[in-house]
């Protein structure tokens, strides 16, 4: 993919990273304020290369959010019974009551991508859901839910890093899938149906957001600037509460309890 505005992918120091993003999960919690207040109801869509940064992302965005307002979705295999349910169903019995932002850490999207690929789908279901998943968004924005859709995207050279890095560190084992494995070995099968994908879904009311993932903290940064920036949201006055003094202690004092603490080893 040609990286027209690609970002600088000189490191960001740690302390003007943490000073940005500090601002930004500020931005967010008065985003969620409104949310709440208005009743609005938004759905983020996270798709893109495997080790492209979208996990990461979402955790910032949920870092200080509240999970009852900021909700994450990372759909399971479907079941036997799904298989034989219009595709959506599963999807759409997730999307947002009023008050809620719905976060989808891969979608409805993997008919376009990963099942084509990886022979899970039929090439008529396919060719089905490209024709079909234009109208399906535009009905969600026409019912009055802000739907952004973000595409992450990675180069060659550091996605290989990257799934060297999770081979290597023991922390990192779970991110590492078979799937993972075969999206590193079948990059240009996945470039077909990405380009297949945006020309098919690149529309007016649900438009692709790509984000240069190459650098992780810039890419964090961006992308959620970018998506405060999609939402109108309005800063609510917030009063701040006085803490009331504590009560009179009436005699309590503690028992002597055999109390198990955890050992202080740190």
């Amino acid at each position: 993919m040609a990286k027209k505005g690609k970002i600088s992918s000189k490191k960001i120091s740690n302390k003007k990273y943490e000073k940005e993003l500090y601002k930004l999960q500020a931005e967010l919690c008065r985003l969620q304020e409104w949310v709440v207040k208005s009743g609005e109801r938004v759905i983020v869509v996270f798709e893109g290369r495997d080790a492209a940064g979208k996990g990461g992302v979402i955790k910032r965005i949920l870092d200080r959010t509240s999970p009852r307002v900021f909700q994450v979705n990372a759909l399971p295999s479907p079941t036997d019974r799904q298989k034989t349910q219009l595709y959506l169903q599963r999807y759409i019995e997730r999307f947002p009551a009023a008050g809620e932002v719905i976060l989808f850490d891969r979608s409805w999207y993997n008919r376009a991508n990963v099942e084509p690929v990886m022979g899970f789908c039929t090439k008529k279901q396919y060719k089905r859901f490209l024709q079909n998943v234009q109208d399906f968004e535009h009905y969600i924005v026409r019912d009055g839910i802000i739907l952004i859709k973000y595409w992450f995207e990675v180069s060659m050279d550091v996605q290989t890093d990257r799934f060297k890095s999770r081979i290597e560190d023991p922390r990192k084992h779970w991110k590492l899938s078979p799937m993972d494995l075969e999206s590193h070995r079948r990059w240009y099968d996945y470039s077909r149906t990405k380009d297949r994908m945006f020309k098919a879904t690149d529309s007016k009311w649900a438009p692709w957001n790509v984000v240069d993932g190459d650098n992780k903290k810039r890419a964090r940064l961006n992308c959620i600037s970018h998506l405060l920036s999609q939402i109108p949201y309005e800063k609510l006055a917030f009063d701040k509460p006085k803490l009331p003094p504590r009560q009179d202690s009436d005699g309590y004092k503690a028992p002597d309890y055999p109390y198990k603490w955890v050992p202080a080893k740190f």
